[in-house]
């Protein structure tokens, strides 16, 4: 069975908690002892009916103020699927922590309340999502219930937001009218609204189709760790322990390392005790090369006879997290990249992008906290990098506070100047 990653968005109090332990409950994934304690923790709250938020809201916090602040990782699976949801926080205030919910997700579910309709959030993590490189966005027309299961109401929503992401350049949008309380349209089908023919929330999970072109692109390696066990039997074993990030790598295969620039072949791959012939993106796995060449932590194989990767010098899309100092030109960072930290600085703030009207303006001389913006950086050691749109693990990164070590910045490498690009060695 293949694997789905998902997160869900929206603003406060859409449900998105609720949406989650429906999904979990009605599919039948709630173990006894967990559905006792939720009936308990329900009972206390003075609640008849059992709180399925609960299933997600595990923080005391969360379930003294019936909000979600950190992201939730739940799992679950069906006979035709695997699943991984990221259950986000709605609240402006965590914005950051949705960031973090939706960077390694394929699809989003943004939901909103039938009587409130598109707000500023929607727009917001609908934004957010897009620039993540999230291609599939599922509109959840949720508290239909409270809105009378009104096709007309369902139908002036889906309009607006179907405009709104044309003018994001999402290129699939999914709509589905539910609710999460009762459970129509989430497992089972909507009695309640005859006049919506399409599949559930989970039916269109189970079969919707989602891209992944890291697997299509060239071979990106990031060394994490080397392996020398220094045994008697393995005494001659060196290999080098990563996640394959994007392209398909097979014994044989000849890879250039980075930043020395040497060739080689691939010796063998290997994720345990298994031997394999071929690892995709997505895979841990520990690569041996036919070669002795110096390589440490940081350093990337890449395909042999596509360009390099190297650079110094990027245009980039950020997030910026800090609470307690705003982002300002010249300012110097760590740069964390896939394996590799270097001391980096923001060259310039060329634009941001306002909310409400979806409009990129001038970025003016600072960014605080959630503001959502294009930088330019200048690393002080380069970088192996691509766009985002290629890889997104070779094309994001955070900023981190060399001063506080608190990471201020998550961002998504746009284009990478070709008239500054490092040297290979």
């Amino acid at each position: 069975m293949d694997l789905l990653r998902l997160a869900t968005a929206g603003s406060v109090d859409d449900g998105k908690s609720t949406l989650i332990g429906r999904l979990l409950y009605d599919s039948k994934q709630v173990f006894e002892d967990t559905l006792a304690s939720l009936e308990r923790a329900s009972a206390a709250q003075g609640l008849g009916d059992v709180n399925l938020a609960l299933l997600t809201d595990g923080l005391r916090a969360e379930r003294e103020q019936g909000i979600t602040i950190d992201v939730a990782y739940r799992y679950f699976a069906t006979p035709k699927r695997k699943f991984i949801i990221a259950d986000s926080p709605g609240h402006v205030q965590y914005t950051r922590n949705m960031v973090t919910g939706a960077s390694t997700a394929q699809l989003a579910l943004i939901l909103v309340d039938a009587r409130k309709g598109v707000v500023e959030q929607t727009r917001r993590h609908s934004a957010l999502t897009h620039l993540l490189g999230i291609e599939h966005l599922v509109l959840c027309v949720n508290k239909m219930d409270l809105a009378g299961w009104s096709r007309t109401r369902y139908d002036e929503i889906e309009g607006e937001y179907r405009a709104l992401a044309g003018r994001l350049g999402v290129p699939r949008v999914t709509v589905i009218p539910m609710s999460a309380v009762s459970g129509e349209n989430i497992v089972e089908g909507a009695p309640s609204m005859p006049w919506y023919t399409g599949p559930t929330l989970l039916e269109f999970l189970e079969t919707v189709e989602v891209r992944d072109p890291a697997r299509h692109a060239d071979v990106r390696f990031p060394v994490q760790y080397v392996i020398r066990p220094l045994t008697d039997e393995h005494h001659d074993y060196r290999g080098y322990a990563g996640t394959l990030a994007a392209g398909v790598l097979e014994v044989g295969s000849h890879v250039t390392v980075l930043p020395v620039g040497k060739t080689t072949r691939v010796a063998g791959i290997d994720r345990f005790d298994q031997r394999l012939a071929a690892a995709e993106s997505g895979d841990a796995v520990t690569v041996r090369l036919e070669d002795d060449i110096d390589v440490s932590r940081g350093y990337m194989f890449v395909t042999a006879d596509a360009p390099l990767p190297t650079t110094n010098r990027f245009a980039a899309d950020i997030c910026w997290m800090s609470d307690s100092t705003a982002l300002r030109p010249r300012q110097q960072f760590w740069i964390k990249h896939t394996t590799r930290r270097v001391k980096c600085m923001v060259e310039s703030l060329d634009d941001r992008l306002e909310i409400e009207d979806l409009e990129r303006t001038a970025a003016g001389d600072a960014m605080s906290l959630n503001e959502i913006g294009r930088i330019t950086i200048k690393t002080m050691e380069p970088l192996f990098a691509d766009p985002y749109s290629r890889s997104r693990d070779t094309g994001s990164f955070i900023l981190i506070d060399p001063a506080t070590r608190h990471t201020v910045a998550a961002g998504m490498i746009r284009d990478v100047s070709p008239g500054e690009r490092a040297s290979e060695s």
